[in-house]
């Protein structure tokens, strides 16, 4: 496709954006559908809105399935948005045990999702530790994983080469060392204080009760069980290339990945790459900064793949 109709092909998608009627982001909250699907004995939340083509939302942490709520509310009018809450969080079971945190089965509670909903595979979207799941979900499943669409959570292989030879990777990535060294909660769940940055919207109610739900054990042990202990070491096995489409987008002032983490990301991928860099914008691109841009150029995207062959 030359570079005219392409770039046609996008206004016309982003025109379309903008002419759609959309759910306001606000309300999707009480316009969700409440679920739960069980992983070996594990109950797992999640929530669901429209119909189409499903889309997979995966949080990070320590965040909710709220995060997603501007690309779930303006996707949900032609495809079938799910957001998960994460085992630990909110609604979902809080299983005891550094194991039960092991990549294996957070990848299985997608699965279990999927088998939930009956379907066979889906875009896998996912945000922070949300990323990490989604990476890992699309090179253990290439079947099940039509799109995988990443928010600020580098490719895992490109993240560790960092860790282990980029210093000021090494200070912004203490906080790890003190997480999966550490016994007991680290002070606990501040729920009052995790709900403080949406004081004063519609939100802040509803990020406070899923806080309080929330076992923030649970939570750093998703970290004692992915990382090991110090000196992190490059990833010298090798490369299982990601099979298949990939956008990625990326806020240039995240304060927990130096930049140089999207270095040679590429070589992890074995289908079309397509990085979205945003300047001035840090951790949480998906719902900071210009959201409408990152929304319009989500779907413009997945559109995009579904016109291919």
């Amino acid at each position: 496709m030359s570079k005219l109709p392409l770039l046609s092909f996008i206004l016309s998608m982003l025109l379309a954006v903008q002419a759609n009627a959309q759910i306001d982001a606000d309300e999707l909250y009480d316009l969700v559908e409440h679920h739960y699907a069980d992983n070996d004995g594990v109950s797992i939340h999640y929530v669901s809105l429209g119909e189409g083509p499903l889309l997979i939302f995966i949080h990070g942490f320590p965040n909710q399935w709220y995060d997603g709520r501007h690309q779930m509310a303006a996707l949900a009018d032609g495809y079938k948005v799910v957001a998960i809450s994460l085992r630990g969080y909110n609604r979902s079971d809080k299983p005891r045990g550094v194991e039960n945190y092991e990549l294996p089965h957070l990848t299985g509670d997608v699965l279990a999702v999927m088998d939930d909903l009956d379907v066979q595979s889906a875009t896998i979207v996912g945000h922070d530790w949300g990323g990490i799941i989604a990476w890992s979900f699309a090179e253990a499943y290439p079947q099940k994983t039509e799109n995988l669409v990443i928010f600020n959570r580098p490719h895992p292989r490109s993240r560790k080469r960092e860790m282990a030879l980029n210093n000021e990777q090494k200070e912004r990535s203490a906080y790890i060392a003190r997480f999966t060294n550490s016994e007991g909660d680290l002070g606990g769940m501040d729920a009052e204080r995790r709900a403080q940055s949406h004081q004063g919207t519609v939100w802040y109610e509803r990020y406070l009760a899923a806080y309080q739900r929330s076992d923030y054990e649970a939570m750093l042990n998703y970290y004692r069980a992915y990382y090991p202990k110090p000196p992190w070491m490059v990833d010298e096995s090798p490369i299982v290339p990601i099979q298949v489409p990939v956008l990625e987008f990326h806020g240039l002032e995240d304060g927990a990945y130096v930049n140089e983490s999207l270095n040679d990301t590429w070589e992890s991928m074995g289908r079309d790459f397509t990085l979205v860099t945003l300047p001035g914008i840090g951790h949480n691109s998906q719902n900071t900064g210009d959201i409408q841009f990152v929304t319009s150029m989500l779907r413009s995207w997945l559109e995009m793949q579904k016109s291919r062959p």
